[in-house]
């Protein structure tokens, strides 16, 4: 059964310049910058035959091309940090986009996305990090100037059941062109 998930691609460049802000804190398992991306609804693990109609009904998004802002980083999880991310301002094409795949997903029978949509690209998962550390890496590197690219298509990845972080494969494109 493949595991899926919708997203936007991190162009390579914003890849690069994401993956310079890597190392210096203890319990991060950083991911691969090949691997970064914007995850807009998690489908989860589902048959062959769920996953061909779902592949077939994202080619009804009819959405322009708009733009997305990479603007700093934060972490997830307060008191125990999981997470160091990349935030992405959430424009109302980037929610609107998002909140359309949900209403598909869930037309398709899926369980409406437990929580509520934080556009951002996971950096580093954090096992045994301290609040701390996690406040001392973003003090230091928190701050970037704001990368922005076009968002021309969406794809649905897949990725193998693992703790998380890729590898993630490339199923299907919809371009963003109404």
């Amino acid at each position: 059964m493949p595991r899926l998930f919708t997203g936007l691609e991190i162009p390579a460049e914003i890849g690069q310049t994401l993956s310079s802000l890597r190392g210096g804190l203890p319990g991060a398992r950083w991911i691969d910058p090949e691997n970064y991306h914007v995850t807009l609804r998690f489908i989860g693990d589902i048959d062959g035959i769920s996953a061909n109609e779902i592949a077939s009904m994202l080619f009804r998004v009819n959405r322009k091309p708009f733009e997305v802002s990479v603007q700093g980083l934060s972490s997830f999880g307060s008191k125990k940090p999981r997470a160091v991310v990349a935030n992405i301002a959430p424009t109302r094409p980037l929610i609107e986009l998002q909140a359309e795949l949900e209403r598909l997903m869930q037309r398709m029978g899926l369980d409406p996305e437990g929580r509520k949509f934080t556009p951002h690209v996971t950096l580093a998962r954090l096992r045994d990090a301290s609040s701390q550390d996690v406040a001392d890496y973003l003090s230091v590197r928190g701050y970037f100037p704001t990368k922005v690219f076009t968002a021309s298509r969406f794809v649905l990845f897949s990725s193998r059941a693992s703790t998380g972080g890729g590898p993630y494969v490339v199923e299907d494109s919809y371009a963003l062109s109404a």
